[in-house]
């Protein structure tokens, strides 16, 4: 086998453990649930699990060492990561959740949307980074098993932040635009990512 099966057993609830950890990614499946119901929230979702594929991916040809060997290359991430949280912070504060001039991302939108978010989020990319090569095995064929791993990941992922924008896309249809939960609602939102990107930054 490529993998260990007691390897194997033992990622999952690790893999886990970062697909429940709030962040930006589940907020922003939040935000597209609450902004156009559960399509482009479970869209939202899709993006951010292709995403996770992509990280391990590219960490199993070589970005691990193109990292370590250039640092400046992780702090362009880095930022464009937190350019990248302001800007839907500040479209969650403008746009009135269920307003006729919202216009909800479409699921192709979210999707794409969802993908760039978990692509330039620092935290992803120090899990697979610092995490993923302790399960993997050097004696045997490196990429398929990162490629595993991130179907792992990419799974979980999916299940859990689709599920977050079904909440949403429920949530959805008992806020009324103008209303003082609307408003509180999209505060925290917008809060939230806010405050994500202000800790990426420091």
């Amino acid at each position: 086998m490529i993998i260990d099966p007691i390897v194997l057993i033992a990622f999952i609830p690790a893999g886990l453990a970062l697909n429940i950890t709030p962040g930006a990614d589940m907020m922003f499946c939040l935000a597209q649930g609450l902004r156009g119901g559960a399509r482009p929230g479970w869209a939202a979702s899709a993006g951010v699990s292709a995403g996770a594929f992509a990280h391990t991916f590219l960490a199993g040809i070589g970005l691990g060492a193109l990292v370590n060997a250039n640092p400046s290359a992780f702090e362009v991430i880095r930022w464009a990561g937190v350019g990248y949280l302001l800007y839907i912070a500040w479209k969650t504060l403008r746009t009135p959740i269920g307003s006729s001039d919202a216009k909800p991302l479409t699921p192709s939108r979210a999707a794409w949307q969802g993908f760039m978010v978990n692509l330039t989020n620092p935290k992803v990319i120090l899990f697979i980074l610092a995490f993923v090569p302790q399960f993997v095995d050097p004696s045997r064929p490196v990429l398929p098993q990162f490629l595993i791993f991130g179907t792992l990941l990419a799974i979980g992922g999916l299940v859990v932040n689709g599920l977050v924008g079904q909440f949403a896309g429920q949530m959805r249809h008992r806020l009324t635009q103008g209303s003082t939960t609307e408003r509180v609602t999209r505060w925290i939102t917008a809060t939230l990512f806010g405050g994500l990107a202000v800790r990426l930054a420091l």
